[in-house]
Order: structure tokens, then C-alpha cells, then sequence
């Protein structure tokens, strides 16, 4: 677990437009996985000059609370199901959180360990709930291409249905990038905005990046969340599920067969075969 260029970069941005680090705490003990040069273009690239990058490297065995320090944090938990790797507080992210933790950080930070949590409802859930009013949730998370890497991989819809007014959040910003140095970033739309699944096929290992301010405090998941176009059957197929399923499969079939080498050549893209209007270019 860790954040490593693409991350740094994400979180610097965050600061960026706003996210407040001043207390912080991390799912699982994050360490710092790039060099000194990266660390320090990635400070730059925002404006900031006056930190060094070394120093915020060889800290605490290269873990990242030197980095969030530098980010404005003034006090920082980490969590885990264990105390292998020293984190302050341990707690199975399973069950749910004890309520002194509830309501208490300006941000909230999983940077890669929600998907190897097998209860992943209750584990975003205590993330929500630990998130302050005006504060934030900020997940860097496998998107594609990350197959056995964990329990789950996640698609956008899922965020957009968890981090919603009803549950008293709203997303500031979901970007999806590919697993590279200087990879381009690509804000998400949401599907039920768009009217359509927001899908793509591609041949990197991608990651989502959910910024998701809590803007109200809210009973989460007092309604379970739904997958959007089976909540508006409406959008194109006038409620019929038995033709929606069945366009889908033409839509796979032509793609898969009667356009094979075009979708070929998206692989080598890193959006691949996804739609320009759902995913821009940022």
C-alpha cells in the first residue's frame, strides 16, 4: 500500500482545490513508492518549492506522514487490521467503526486497501462516517486490469451511487488513469447523468480517483444504493429489461466481432474503447 507518483500527484491536486488535510487518517499505513526527482516536479508542479523531497523520503522508514505533513496535515491516524506495520489505530475495517472515530477527520484516505477488504459495504461506510461535515473522502482505487490483485476492482457507477446527496456526499471529482508515470487524467461521468453505462476496455492496469466531499450529515445507505439504468429503464428501452438485455448483447457482438480490429487497436489506448464524452481528457 502506498502512493506513489500518479498518487502524490492526485493528492497535491487535492490540496490544490481545496481539501483540507489538517487531520488525516489513512486506510492502512501508506508508504511513499517513487524517487526523490518525481517527489520534488510533483511538489512543483503545484507551487510549492519550499520542501525537501529527500528528507520527506527517508522519514518515518519511508512512510507517507512526512508527505501529508507537508500537505497541511497537523495530525495523522492510520488504520489497520493489525499492528504489523505500526498503524496508530487497529480496527478490522469489516466490522463497524466505534463511534469516537465517527465525524472526526477533514479527510479520510484509502490509497489502495478497500479492495482487500471482503465487506466492502460496511468498510466505505466507516470511511464515510469518520469523514466531518465539509470534509472529504479521497480514494485512489483499482479500476481495470488488476485481476487476483485483490477481492474487488471498481467501476465508476459504484462511487457515483455510494457518494450521493442521499447519503450526504457529493463528488467533486472522479478522474481515471492508467497505471504509468505522466499518464494522462480523465474526469468520469456519471451514468445516470449521461443516460448511459460509462464503460471501457483497455490493456493497462487504470485506477479511479474519488474526491467526494461530505455536505450533509445523512443515515448512509438508509436506502441501499442501485446500479442507475436499472433504476431508469426508461432512459431508451421503455421499461423492457428482456430488450435491454437483449441490445446489450448485440452491442457486445458487433463490438467483439464485427469490429475486432478496432477494438484491437483500443487496447492500446489509455482509455481504450471508451467513449470521449464519458471520459475528457483533463
Amino acid at each position: 500500500m502506498g502512493f506513489n507518483y500518479n498518487g502524490t500527484k492526485l493528492l497535491l491536486y487535492a490540496k490544490s482545490q481545496g481539501v483540507d488535510f489538517e487531520k488525516t487518517i489513512t486506510i492502512g499505513r501508506q508508504g511513499l513508492h517513487l524517487d526523490e526527482e518525481s517527489l520534488k516536479n510533483n511538489f512543483a508542479a503545484y507551487g510549492i518549492t519550499n520542501v525537501n523531497a529527500a528528507t520527506i523520503l527517508n522519514q518515518e522508514n519511508g512512510y507517507a506522514e512526512p508527505f501529508l505533513k507537508a500537505l497541511g496535515a497537523k495530525e495523522i491516524h492510520s488504520l489497520d487490521a493489525s499492528d504489523y506495520e505500526s498503524a496508530t489505530i487497529v480496527h478490522d475495517m469489516n466490522a463497524p467503526m466505534p463511534d469516537k472515530y465517527k465525524r472526526n477527520y477533514s479527510v479520510v484516505v484509502d490509497g489502495g486497501s478497500l479492495e482487500h477488504i471482503f465487506n466492502f459495504s460496511t468498510a466505505i461506510k466507516n470511511c464515510m462516517e469518520m469523514v466531518k461535515q465539509g470534509g472529504y473522502f479521497l480514494g485512489i482505487t483499482p479500476a481495470n486490469n488488476f485481476f487476483g490483485h485483490g477481492f474487488y476492482q471498481f467501476s465508476p457507477e459504484l462511487y457515483f451511487r455510494i457518494f450521493s446527496a442521499e447519503n450526504g456526499f457529493k463528488i467533486e471529482k472522479m478522474i481515471f488513469y492508467v497505471d504509468k508515470k505522466n499518464a494522462g487524467w480523465y474526469e468520469v461521468k456519471d451514468p445516470n447523468e449521461v443516460k448511459s453505462r460509462v464503460t471501457l476496455c483497455n490493456g493497462h492496469p487504470s485506477y479511479l480517483f474519488v474526491m467526494a466531499k461530505k455536505i450533509a450529515e445523512s443515515k448512509i445507505f438508509a436506502d441501499t444504493p442501485q446500479q442507475s439504468d436499472y433504476q431508469n429503464l426508461l432512459w431508451e428501452h421503455k421499461g423492457n429489461t428482456n430488450q435491454l438485455q437483449l441490445n446489450q448483447h448485440r452491442i457486445s457482438f458487433v463490438t467483439k466481432f464485427s469490429n475486432l480490429f478496432t477494438h484491437l487497436s483500443a487496447l492500446f489506448k489509455e482509455i481504450g474503447d471508451g467513449n470521449k464524452d464519458f471520459f475528457k481528457k483533463i
